[in-house]
């Protein structure tokens, strides 16, 4: 049963996406596709990324950036808005003198559709020998045309194609140059205004297979559920004059929160590009996540084509470049999304560990090459550079299988499954009462607490019930440990010992059971109350 109840909130003061455009109907396809391969990527954190910084990238930050989508596969880059400031302006002319470009990878320029501003974006681009692409922009939306530019659709489209001519004015006879065209808010831009615009442009650019035009379709500020977004990009696939010669291309925002899928729907749809910015920086709620969406390819058994595997390496410049720290629940990146802290989660985590070892052994592989078959963890830690240490992490909520773990990984003592059962109720109490986490290093401590004595004090007589011997490694030096669990007549209790040989840790424990079977005594005066 539902009992909520109407909200003060002014929902009445908006329209669907439905009331403010034709969402063309489609014969879907694209929900029966599936995706085998990664588009095209594109980052655009040093342009659009850039200019939804409080502070924007000095050159330094920019070039640290650059380089580092250079050196994990990036082929494609857009490097600025060079008609919008001397800083993006020079900082392309520093690629451009210093020959920083690879000979790999084309380069991505962004302009307005003003013969001014075209000509200053082409002069920043001169003398550069690799590929380049002008990546030209107009609002088409009716709230744009209206209020923004006060222009109706006729008058739009005339100034896009003089922004169009002016371009091949300027570049045309470039061999290594290719232009590009996004219709801003495409997302909420009549069907029929904005293919016909697109059609125009790859009419005006001759587009062919040998010279494509790439046509960029953003969700420029997010209205609707991801396959919204989905239809209208497959009707642009199926509708788009001289579609072999165009790259189509999505630019998702992430004003719903669903950016992610809008990008992995549209590409379902027929898209072949996607641009957006590593970890999702951007304007308003940013730009669709880049690192994410070829991740989340990558747990699918799809090679994203983009080197992952020093995720924090990555992080750091990318924090460094943007001055914002990214979340720790951010997917994939996040100090905290390899962590399990619940004891459920922990114990299915724990046994997934030693199934994967177990099947990696029976398959005759490294572990890094078995299937990998997991509980609560989509990838490996390992393959992104990450390490298991803070996959499993106590608090109050953990459980005895984290918590053996941690010890295990903490000192390498794999412990009796009563024992682990006793401990946590031990660590219960502990956590309970301050309220912290508990990290591997004072969790063993805790453990020394709990069950170690110093066996110079008196003690009281015990029975052995059980005994386990193992080892441990601490400060890296390898020591026999004995566990054993021990009885003075009223329920069993654990204890250990820690010795250079077995035969004297069995000592140890035996001691350390005594002197805890003494303070566990009721005392005199108890026993005559």
């Amino acid at each position: 049963m539902n009992r909520q109840q109407p909200s003060p909130m002014p929902s009445h003061r908006y329209r669907d996406v439905f009331a403010r455009v034709d969402v063309p109907l489609v014969d879907r396809i694209w929900p029966s596709n599936r995706i085998t391969e990664a588009p095209l990527w594109v980052p655009v954190d040093l342009r659009d990324g850039n200019q939804a910084l409080p502070e924007p990238m000095d050159p330094a930050r920019k070039r640290e950036f650059f380089e580092l989508m250079v050196s994990i596969g990036y082929k494609e880059i857009e490097v600025g808005y060079p008609s919008a400031s001397a800083t993006d302006f020079d900082f392309v002319r520093l690629l451009a003198d210093r020959r920083l470009i690879p000979d790999d990878v084309t380069i991505v320029v962004f302009t307005p559709a003003r013969r001014d501003l075209i000509e200053r974006t082409m002069q920043s681009v001169a003398g550069i020998t690799t590929d380049v692409v002008i990546h030209m922009y107009t609002a088409t939306a009716p709230v744009w045309r209206d209020v923004v530019l006060q222009r109706d659709v006729d008058d739009l489209k005339r100034l896009i194609t003089s922004g169009g001519e002016d371009v091949l004015e300027f570049a045309g006879d470039a061999d290594n140059v290719r232009f590009e065209f996004s219709p801003e808010v495409f997302n909420v831009t009549e069907p029929d205004v904005v293919l016909d615009i697109c059609d125009t442009m790859t009419t005006l650019w001759d587009a062919s297979p040998d010279r494509p035009v790439i046509l960029n379709l953003p969700a420029t500020v997010e209205i609707a559920t991801p396959n919204v977004y989905a239809d209208q990009i497959e009707y642009m696939h199926h509708n788009l004059g001289r579609r072999e010669s165009v790259i189509l291309s999505v630019h998702p925002h992430n004003d719903r929160g669903t950016g992610v899928a809008c990008a992995e729907l549209a590409v379902l749809a027929g898209a072949q590009r996607v641009e957006g910015c590593i970890f999702g920086n951007g304007e308003r709620t940013g730009n669709v996540d880049i690192a994410t969406l070829a991740l989340n390819l990558h747990a699918q058994g799809v090679d994203p084509m983009i080197d992952f595997s020093d995720i924090d390496r990555i992080r750091r410049v990318v924090e460094r470049a943007n001055g914002i720290e990214i979340h720790p629940r951010h997917p994939y990146v996040g100090d905290l999304v390899h962590t399990a802290f619940s004891g459920t989660h922990q114990d299915a985590i724990r046994k997934g560990f030693v199934a994967h070892s177990r099947d990696a052994a029976r398959r005759g592989v490294a572990e890094s090459d078995a299937p990998w078959a997991v509980p609560y963890l989509p990838i490996d830690p390992a393959d992104i550079g990450r390490s298991y240490d803070a996959v499993i992490r106590v608090n109050s909520q953990s459980g005895k299988g984290g918590i053996g773990y941690l010890i295990e990984s903490a000192a390498g003592l794999t412990l009796p499954r009563r024992l682990e059962i006793d401990f946590a109720a031990a660590v219960q109490r502990h956590t309970d009462g301050s309220g912290a986490e508990v990290t591997a290093s004072e969790l063993w401590t805790l453990f020394l607490a709990t069950y170690a004595r110093a066996t110079d004090a008196d003690g009281r007589s015990v029975s052995v019930v059980e005994r386990h011997i193992r080892t441990a490694t601490v400060d890296g030096q390898t020591l026999n440990v004995v566990l054993v669990e021990w009885t003075a007549g009223a329920g069993a209790r654990w204890a250990m010992g820690v010795g250079d040989t077995v035969e004297s840790a069995a000592t140890s424990a035996t001691a350390a059971a005594e002197v805890m079977a003494r303070e566990h005594q009721p005392s005199d005066a108890s026993l005559r109350s």
